[in-house]
């Protein structure tokens, strides 16, 4: 791992986002609360959360942070590439610390879509999760970073 112990803690935060792509009628089972597996969205986000929570024991080399606020928002959303409208998923991680919580945020996002993905399976196995990116970062040495507006998804 590097070595952060010389780092100032600093007030940290970041946004990730990420998409999931669906059938219609899946999305409608999402929408008017018929999911076989029950509430689809509460579920992804509490799944999210804990992917957070998680993310040092999954990510190898990164360090295990504090998490002093964790932000998950599920709702329908245009497809960034124009097909249609899915579930996007946005969390807003923050620390204080002497790294980021970049991971956590983009670990956290992944999750959620991944529990969506799950719960939502026997109504569309051709889902597509995607694009999952970084929106913005605040603090650290760094400084603040914002994704460029029409920055390459790939």
């Amino acid at each position: 791992m590097v070595d952060v112990a010389a780092k100032p803690d600093t007030v940290r935060q970041a946004v990730a986002e990420g998409f999931l792509a669906l059938a219609p009628e899946a999305l409608a089972l999402v929408r008017e609360g018929r999911a076989g597996k029950g509430d689809v969205l509460a579920v992804a986000r509490v799944a999210a959360i804990q992917g957070a929570k998680r993310t040092a024991e999954l990510i190898p080399l990164c360090h295990p942070l504090p998490l002093s606020s964790l932000q998950v928002a599920i709702a329908e959303a245009p497809l960034p590439d124009g097909s249609g409208v899915g579930l996007r998923c946005e969390v807003t991680a923050g620390t204080t610390g002497p790294t980021g919580v970049e991971m956590e945020a983009l670990t956290a996002v992944q999750v959620g879509l991944l529990t969506l993905y799950d719960m939502l399976k026997s109504a569309d196995r051709a889902m597509t999760i995607g694009p999952v990116r970084l929106l913005r970062k605040s603090g650290g040495r760094g400084g603040d970073w914002v994704r460029p507006e029409g920055c390459s998804d790939g």
